[in-house]
């Protein structure tokens, strides 16, 4: 009885000094997928495919301000191809986007509004 609590106790000090970050993209919330190993011989064994995951820091020109994301390799290319971090989530259908990329988002839809409406007020 006695072991059995100790080891409760250790594996409870484990997990509290263990914390796991997931692997998850911050602007598409993409994860790890599943899929087969394929030998030469067709055989197939269950695998996992991992994101390529980079801490980078994107500036967005808009609101002329700097953002921190942990973020896949295939979206900083999708970033670069779009024309910048604000031409990419303005782009992108706001399902596809994370939390974090969702408010990002709203904040750049309501700049871009209030620029309209000053150009609109001046030009009348």
């Amino acid at each position: 009885m006695l072991i059995i609590s100790t080891y409760k106790i250790i594996l409870a000090h484990r997990i509290t000094w263990y914390i796991k970050v997931s692997r998850v993209c911050e602007l598409t919330n993409r994860r790890k997928s599943f899929g087969n190993k394929v030998s030469h011989s067709n055989r197939k064994t269950k695998r996992t495919f991992l994101l390529n995951l980079h801490s980078v820091t994107l500036m967005s020109n808009i609101l002329n301000k700097k953002f921190k994301f942990r973020v896949a390799a295939r979206t900083l290319r999708t970033i670069d191809y779009k024309g910048g971090l604000d031409a990419f989530l303005l782009n992108t259908k706001t399902i596809k986007l994370s939390e974090k990329a969702q408010k990002i988002k709203r904040r750049l839809k309501k700049v871009l509004a209030r620029q309209e409406v000053k150009l609109a007020t001046s030009d009348a």
